[in-house]
């Protein structure tokens, strides 16, 4: 099967199946149209393309386990230990052992408990005094995936907003569409008790009357529409925001535009905003961007030997070429009890040839790239959440914000690699951050098919300060011997 022809299988497929997405926020948000557009972020270096939607029937299914998602889980447990900067390194450090302690409305409170967090986890121990406090205080923190920051700044904002004011009080910018989305789905759970808490999507398609001010408390986007709500329609009056979050900072510099919009936005923001940034990783860039937009922060960061998460165990196979790396990939996934696996590559030729490939070989797979359309990628995503494949094959678009709890490999059949040919660490470790979740044990593999390869490898362990161990899949003692 070739890959142009599984590619046309799968929008043929795709195609009529529900946009759970698209109902969903047709229910939070009466005025979003049918054809809403969305953005989409292949290889981090791809420049932002419209891709048009269309319509399809409900689903309930798909509608439940999208408003379910991933916060209804337990925090993930690691010995991960954070570095504290206080603004006023004389002020006491306040951390938190429970949710009780934070002294939450109760109906908060109650929505955090239904969702099955039961303590704080070790970043929001630290990072929720700071994003409740008063007077308020800025914050920049370091957070890997999975670790409930997102839930701890959507507590934050549901705590801060004023209900009785009838205007926009919380900005809330993300880099894709996706983890927008995500966001808020994440602040409708939790708020379900907060029925008079309101929020909103500035995404593209979301169209709103010029000139008529928001009444939602919440607004929730990406940062070309956030920008255009703000200065060229008038639909929000950036005074009024009282606390400003920018999401995923690492991927926003590195996404085309991103990066000055944000700043722009920031700028018409009025000075005691309480500014909120979380990132991933913190790379030079990232704390130059940082430093522009949040000022007198207080930082929480991971220590850098601690990025990686502890449960994840790193491995390479040696091959000589793309055929090879099919066969080694066969017999790994052969070898190995996997509940479920994801693979990345760095094209979505190469992702819709190997997803063809696996099929053939009898696997349950499910394709994932920027050639599909915002809807027909939430439909793929569910059912491989649901089970109905075990197996996703996809390009960067998954790199993050993914989180299945039966994930136990993850496959770099491609390995990331920047603008310059280099290691690109932090898409390796979103990549390898969607095994090992909550607490289990994970297990990632990349494929190594030149000098090249086994350089980035290199380049890799010594940024993460972690050994790769290499792996014979052609050997069953062996993969036994080192994965146990």
């Amino acid at each position: 099967m070739s890959g142009d022809s599984w590619a046309v299988s799968v929008d043929v497929q795709e195609a009529s199946t529900a946009c759970s997405q698209l109902d969903f926020l047709k229910k939070v948000d009466p005025c979003l149209p049918a054809g809403i557009r969305g953005t989409d972020i292949n290889g981090n270096i791809e420049p932002q393309t419209d891709v048009s939607l269309g319509g399809g029937p409900p689903s309930d299914l798909a509608e439940q386990s999208l408003l379910n998602k991933l916060i209804r889980r337990s925090l993930v447990r690691n010995r991960n230990q954070v570095e504290v900067l206080q603004r006023d390194p004389s002020s006491p450090l306040f951390s938190v052992k429970t949710f009780e302690e934070l002294r939450l409305k109760p109906e908060l409170l109650r929505g955090v408990y239904c969702l099955g967090f039961n303590r704080p986890s070790r970043i929001q121990e630290n990072a929720l005094p700071m994003m409740l406090a008063q007077p308020p205080q800025n914050l920049i923190a370091q957070s890997q995936s999975g670790t409930g920051k997102t839930a701890a700044f959507s507590l934050a904002m549901l705590s801060h907003v004023n209900p009785e004011n009838h205007w926009t009080q919380c900005l809330c910018i993300a880099p894709t569409y996706e983890l927008a989305l995500q966001i808020g789905q994440v602040m409708e759970q939790m708020g379900k008790f907060c029925p008079e808490v309101t929020l909103t999507y500035a995404v593209r398609g979301n169209r709103m009357e010029r000139g008529v001010r928001l009444q939602q408390h919440v607004v929730i986007g990406t940062p070309g529409t956030l920008l255009d709500w703000c200065s060229k329609y008038r639909i929000i009056d950036p005074k009024l925001i009282s606390m400003f979050v920018l999401d995923e900072a690492d991927v926003m510099i590195a996404t085309q535009g991103h990066r000055d919009q944000s700043i722009r936005i920031h700028r018409l923001l009025p000075k005691e905003c309480q500014m909120l940034l979380f990132s991933a990783t913190f790379e030079d860039s990232v704390w130059g961007f940082a430093e522009k937009v949040v000022p007198d922060p207080n930082i929480i960061r991971l220590r850098r030997e601690e990025e990686t998460l502890d449960t994840i165990k790193q491995f390479y196979i040696l091959c000589s070429e793309e055929e090879e790396k099919f066969s080694a990939l066969c017999d790994l996934y052969g070898g190995l009890t996997v509940a479920q696996a994801m693979i990345f590559c760095r094209t979505r030729n190469t992702a819709s040839w190997l997803a063809g490939r696996l099929t053939e070989e009898g696997h349950q797979v499910a394709l994932l790239s920027g050639e599909l359309t915002v809807e027909q990628r939430a439909d793929v995503i569910q059912r491989f959440r649901t089970g109905k494949e075990k197996v996703l094959v996809t390009t960067n678009v998954c790199s993050r914000g993914i989180d299945v709890e039966q994930v136990t490999l993850v496959v770099n059949f491609d390995l990331p690699v920047d603008m310059e040919g280099n290691a690109d660490n932090e898409t390796y470790l979103h990549r390898i951050g969607r095994t090992g979740r909550f607490g289990r044990r994970g297990f990632a593999v990349n494929m190594v098919d030149s000098d090249h390869s086994m350089e980035l490898i290199r380049q890799i362990e010594r940024h993460f300060n972690r050994s790769i161990s290499r792996l014979d899949p052609g050997s069953l003692q062996e993969m036994e011997r080192l994965i146990s």
